[in-house]
């Protein structure tokens, strides 16, 4: 599992996010954009009181072309090209564009731009929940929590509840939830296997709690841009807290920790009995890897030496502990859960691959 920073340090920025972080809601005709000709792209905000001007990040380029239906290719052409013209069709476009948007800020930049129907579920809101239920589990041990420009991550695992896959080969039981402020997933909480032996992680793919973003539209009021604040937690939002709880009992429960390290041993008996390049060929290809992707799960296959379906679970979990991004790193420990469900017929493909 790839490591992240301290709890401490997770605690810290959350608290310090709170203090310059700012939500509006903006009718999209009071927003501008302005390009530098060194490709530097900045948004204008009108208000009674003056224009506030904020950068935008990659992030929110992305989801402003989105909204505004040009392809993110162009829009990062004529950034970097014609910057003159970016200007012309995003503030063309945002003036007949009837919708509000949320804007999120954070360090004076525009981080997302999202639907006025967007449901807040904030990190800082959710660790003040969810931390002292995982500190409650038996020996509980944070064993990764990260905080990345699109989502926090925390990774929790209990010892007191484990078994061997084989004689040597133990995994414990263990808790991954993860959240997006900024558009970019569900806030949502899942078991995860931990296995002792090389620290991997498995995020098992059922019996998650998952909640989306969508809420209701936010009304006008009178001031053509509303500053987004809340001090309570909605309660909805409460009652999910409620069943996080239930969730993570549940996790790590024997019942559920049992059936996934089942739905493991069961991959011990499907042999690759093909080439194990074309195999990781296949896996690649229906995931989506790149070739330092491809080369890397192959390495690990190869170190592992078990030419099993369980050995290439391992070789996928195993190589996210070499991922620089820790978000792609978690996409590959999800990908093990996802492998651990496969069908007969779908791990045929892969095993007898030549």
């Amino acid at each position: 599992m790839k490591s992240g920073r301290s709890l401490v340090n997770l605690a810290q920025e959350l608290e310090r996010q709170l203090t310059t972080k700012q939500d509006l809601i903006v009718p999209s005709s009071l927003l501008r954009c302005h390009t530098d000709e060194a490709g530097s792209c900045r948004m204008m905000i009108d208000a009674k009181d003056g224009v506030g001007e904020y950068g935008i990040t990659n992030l929110a380029r992305h989801q402003l072309a989105d909204k505004l239906k040009i392809p993110f290719t162009y829009f990062e052409r004529m950034r970097s090209e014609q910057p003159a013209l970016l200007d012309r069709n995003v503030n063309t476009w945002l003036q007949t564009d009837g919708d509000r948007r949320m804007i999120r800020t954070l360090d004076g930049q525009v981080r997302a731009v999202l639907s006025d129907r967007y449901r807040r579920l904030d990190n800082y809101d959710l660790a003040e929940n969810v931390l002292p239920i995982l500190q409650r589990l038996p020996d509980a041990r944070f064993e990764s929590v990260e905080l990345t420009e699109t989502k926090m991550y925390l990774k929790v695992v209990t010892p007191r509840v484990e078994c061997e896959i084989v004689p040597g080969d133990v995994v414990q039981a263990g808790i991954v939830i993860s959240n997006s402020e900024v558009g970019c997933g569900l806030l949502s909480v899942q078991p995860l296997v931990y296995r002792l032996v090389c620290r991997n992680g498995l995020i098992a793919s059922d019996r998650a709690l998952r909640k989306t973003h969508l809420g209701r539209i936010l009304q006008p009021e009178e001031e053509a841009i509303t500053v987004f604040r809340d001090d309570t937690i909605a309660a909805d939002d409460k009652a999910f807290f409620l069943k996080v709880r239930d969730v993570v009992e549940a996790a790590v429960s024997e019942t559920t920790f049992r059936q996934v390290a089942q739905k493991m041993q069961k991959t011990l008996g499907i042999k690759l009995t093909g080439d194990p390049v074309k195999t990781v060929e296949v896996l690649g290809n229906r995931y989506a890897f790149n070739e330092p992707e491809r080369a890397g799960v192959l390495r690990q296959l190869i170190a592992e030496g078990n030419l099993s379906a369980y050995g290439l679970v391992n070789a996928v979990t195993h190589y996210s502990q070499d991922v620089e991004d820790y978000d792609r790193a978690t996409e590959f420990e999800a990908l093990g859960g996802k492998l651990i469900e496969l069908t007969s017929s779908d791990w045929k493909e892969m095993a007898e691959a030549a």
